[in-house]
């Protein structure tokens, strides 16, 4: 089974094994937003357990 090229862009795994992911909405459009969004935007974040099990099928791992 072939890793979804998508997901393979999207997607990284931490040391301990979980899936790393960035926020959505920090592209554009930031005049509206305040600087607190922003700031909580730019930093990463984990995916959910709940979903973690199809972007590993995505990833093939």
């Amino acid at each position: 089974m072939k890793t979804n090229a998508a997901a393979k862009k999207r997607f990284s795994f931490t040391g301990t094994g979980k899936i790393k992911r960035k926020h959505a909405f920090h592209s554009h459009i930031l005049t509206k937003k305040t600087i607190k969004q922003k700031r909580n935007l730019a930093y990463s974040s984990t995916v959910s357990p709940v979903d973690e099990a199809k972007v590993k099928l995505l990833l093939v791992k």
